[in-house]
């Protein structure tokens, strides 16, 4: 037990967990000395015979469960990106524990009553106190002992499903993967992508990824190759029906027992929409213009093809259109998309160019698996600020889509720098470099949007760091850094052709900006569908039966006056891992809401002369840095020195000119 590498802060740079020390039998004790721990604080606050204070009560909350914190940071880190049958297994025993470990002290009514009674004048200490009072309201704190009681049994419940609901999906990726044994069947590909999925026994293997439409859609010929991926696609464990249909259940009776009308207004209730209301008028404003825009667009889709074309058609056809009308092919990017030199050149260079922030490689510090690079990060005067790791490539242990996550905490109150990390999920090529995609290189920038957003963090107590702030707030910082990747100066600097050296053409930048807004119309819809389905389970009454999940998703879909035949939802039900296996029930319209602030952003920034240090100074300063240590809507108005408006949202979708039709 004393060899326990969680048992003791790491004695790496910046705290780095010891990835190399770290086995699977060193997490299940350390969990469960970590939680014992932390009731044993939690116990000595809550008998504290000391006036409740601040300090004595708040703050002692923020210094407890150090032990616990290492070692949840790193299993959950590790779960989703180099998973094991261990690592599955330990999730599954461990899971419930943790959710009766927090609503252990979310129901201590001593301590609930200590922190009723805290008062303080620090603005800070304040918004801290006050996120801790909502978040034991929310947690049951005010409820009956027998109403505590139902409330554990529903969240032990809904955390095993949820755990049940993420490993079956990520076992679908690969045993519902297409798989040909003639590389004739694949042709679309280049040679080099085809030679990626050849497996030992002579098959090629395409993994899904975590969404309805897989990027292999747009370049397959064979329709019928189209079809049968598409129809994995749609079709992969489709168990998790059953799972989700519990879960939305749970989910309802469990906002009702704690005064909310549905998990939808319990779940907004504490965003920064605030209201089911807020949300739907935003979401109406949308809807009518890209159902109209998907309908145009399915209908040139159509003629291009000349037949009446089916969801695995839209793709490709989509990019014969766009070949068509603007003489642009995504595919004649990707040479110009080298993926070490679109990060060192590219999204490190924006962020220099921005914050005065440099990256220095670090070869003596390792994460948990060999694709893992850190950097260090340093401020413009030369002092520490932290570390950056990343890892790009997919595998089979790794969940779908990209992430960001931290591996350490800034605060104050422990004297700690940051360590964040990305997560990409880019087929690794078996030789030769990394070529991205147009979009890959896009999830790039925008994750370490992210990374920045953690980095930047200058705030007192862990509760409120970097990206810990309201979900439908927490994309708008990653989504402003997509703004970079078209730059000129920034693209001119990282996309270069691999072999030759020579910059991308202007004339392909041309027609990519030219491009941009094709398709706005399924891309909006097909985000909108999954917003609106999500909304639809978490808007169930208590006692509100879904005997059957396909045909409750059909009826939402219609209800919402959002079908479109050709265009499904990003996600449907079964694979809707954001809202069944994460963080977003009813807050998958937290992308949308977060675009409006990020379009008002990018206007500002064009506004104010672009990449400089004047601006990212600002950015940084008003809102980067503040993490959740105050309210977000008053940290960009600080920023941007107004209210949101929708508009520029609708001018960059293309959307502004149908709304009035």
């Amino acid at each position: 037990m004393a060899e326990n590498p969680f048992f003791a802060p790491s004695t790496l740079p910046y705290e780095l967990p010891p990835f190399a020390d770290i086995r699977e039998e060193h997490y299940l004790p350390a969990f469960r000395r970590g939680m014992a721990e932390q009731l044993a604080e939690v116990d000595a606050i809550a008998g504290s015979t000391e006036p409740p204070a601040f300090d004595n009560t708040i703050a002692a909350l923020e210094r407890s469960g150090r032990i616990l914190d290492r070692t949840a940071t790193v299993f959950f880190s590790i779960a989703a990106s180099n998973t094991s049958d261990g690592i599955m297994e330990i999730e599954k025993e461990i899971s419930p524990e943790l959710t009766r470990h927090a609503d252990a002290i979310h129901l201590n009514r001593p301590l609930w009553a200590r922190i009723k009674q805290v008062t303080t004048e620090d603005p800070e200490e304040a918004w801290l106190l006050e996120k801790y009072r909502d978040d034991f309201i929310r947690a049951g704190a005010d409820l009956s002992e027998s109403e505590q009681d139902r409330l554990r049994e529903l969240n032990e419940e809904l955390s095993t499903l949820s755990t049940e609901f993420a490993q079956s999906l990520l076992k679908a990726s690969t045993e519902s993967a297409l798989v040909v044994d003639d590389p004739k069947e694949l042709d679309g590909f280049d040679e080099a992508r085809i030679e990626s999925l050849r497996k030992d026994d002579g098959t090629y293997v395409l993994p899904l990824l975590n969404f309805t439409a897989q990027p292999g859609l747009a370049s397959l010929t064979n329709r019928d190759v189209r079809r049968r991926l598409y129809e994995l696609s749609v079709g992969r464990a489709p168990g998790n029906f059953e799972l989700a249909t519990r879960m939305a259940a749970l989910r309802a009776e469990r906002a009702v027992l704690l005064g909310f009308p549905s998990h939808a207004a319990y779940s907004v209730a504490d965003q920064t929409a605030k209201t089911v209301e807020a949300v739907e008028e935003m979401l109406g404003q949308l809807v009518g213009p890209a159902v109209r825009n998907a309908k145009r667009e399915a209908e040139e889709l159509t003629e291009q093809a000349g037949f009446d074309i089916e969801p695995w058609d839209w793709p490709y056809y989509s990019e014969k259109v766009r070949e068509a009308r603007y003489d642009f092919d995504a595919d004649t990017m990707r040479p110009y998309f080298e993926l070490n030199r679109v990060y060192r050149d590219g999204i490190f260079f924006a962020a220099t160019e921005l914050y005065g922030i440099t990256f220095t490689e670090r070869p003596d510090l390792h994460g948990y698996h060999p694709d893992v690079t850190v950097f260090e990060v340093f401020e413009e005067d030369g002092s520490r600020l932290g570390l950056f790791l990343l890892d790009p490539y997919a595998r089979s242990t790794k969940r779908g889509g990209a992430w960001m996550n931290n591996l350490v905490d800034q605060s104050f109150l422990f004297g700690l720098r940051p360590v964040v990390m990305n997560n990409l999920n880019v087929t690794k090529p078996l030789s030769g470099p990394t070529l991205l995609t147009y979009d890959e290189v896009n999830t790039a920038f925008h994750e370490f949007g992210h990374a920045l957003h953690g980095l930047f963090s200058g705030v007192r107590f862990p509760r409120v760091s970097g990206t810990r702030v309201p979900r439908d707030f927490v994309e708008y910082p990653s989504q402003v850094n997509e703004m970079w990747v078209t730059w000129p100066e920034v693209l001119a600097n990282y996309a270069r052709h691999h072999e030759t050296g020579e910059p991308m053409p202007a004339e392909l930048v041309e027609k990519l900006q030219a491009a941009e807004k094709f398709n706005q119309g399924f891309k909006t819809v097909e985000y909108l569908a999954a917003t609106l389905l999500d909304w639809a389970w978490h808007k169930l009454a208590p006692g509100e039966t879904v005997a059957d999940a396909e045909a409750f998703e059909a009826a939402a879909l219609e209800a919402a006056q959002i079908a479109v035949p050709q265009v499904r939802p990003r996600y449907r039900t079964n694979y809707f891992a954001h809202i069944f296996a994460g963080g977003y029930a009813a807050g998958y319209y937290s992308y949308i809401w977060s675009e409006v602030l990020d379009a008002e952003s990018v206007e500002w920034f064009k506004e104010n002369g672009g990449l400089t240090r004047a601006n990212g100074d600002h950015f940084r300063r008003e809102l980067l840095s503040r993490g959740g240590s105050l309210d977000p809507l008053t940290a960009f108005r600080n920023f941007r020195g107004r209210e949101p408006s929708i508009e520029p949202l609708l001018r960059r979708r293309g959307l502004e000119s149908t709304t009035q039709d």
